[in-house]
């Protein structure tokens, strides 16, 4: 699977979190749940400071790697975390360099496939926080496109 590598710009995420683990399916029962409270509640239309119309999923506060718990946080790119609704987390995503992969195929399938490729051969990775962008506008779930961003060296 080809990535191209690209730096990125600090920035900030606010949506709802889950402290989670790869491991028995649990991750993907954790964020399934995100996914699908913040969708059937329009938790994005709460978000005041909200810059464009794309989903972030981050992953982020990893206790050693993609192996051991992390904090998985489903919101929007916002301009400030300063005053956040009720309920949601924001966290700073600091500037550095990300392998940037395309998922292939129909979500949320092609997903779970790149970060299977991921954990099997990315090398360099630091676990600060990677993060997948989904372009949901005017889009069926099937159809959704996405962007996984993995933080590296």
């Amino acid at each position: 699977m080809d990535f191209k590598t690209v730096e990125s710009p600090m920035f900030y995420v606010a949506g709802i979190s889950v402290r989670t683990i790869n491991q028995e399916g649990r991750a993907d029962k954790d964020i399934g749940s995100l996914w699908q409270r913040f969708t059937q509640e329009n938790l994005a239309d709460k978000l005041e400071d909200k810059e464009g119309n794309e989903l972030y999923c981050v992953y982020t506060d990893y206790e050693s790697d993609h192996t051991d718990y992390y904090t998985a946080i489903l919101g929007c790119k916002v301009s400030s975390i300063e005053y956040l609704p009720e309920g949601f987390t924001g966290k700073a995503i600091a500037p550095g360099k990300y392998d940037v992969y395309t998922p292939v195929g129909k979500f949320p399938a092609n997903i779970a496939a790149t970060w299977q490729h991921i954990w099997a051969t990315a090398e360099g990775r630091v676990y600060t926080a990677d993060f997948d962008v989904y372009d949901v506008a005017g889009k069926s779930f099937e159809d959704i496109e996405s962007k996984v961003y993995v933080a590296v060296d």
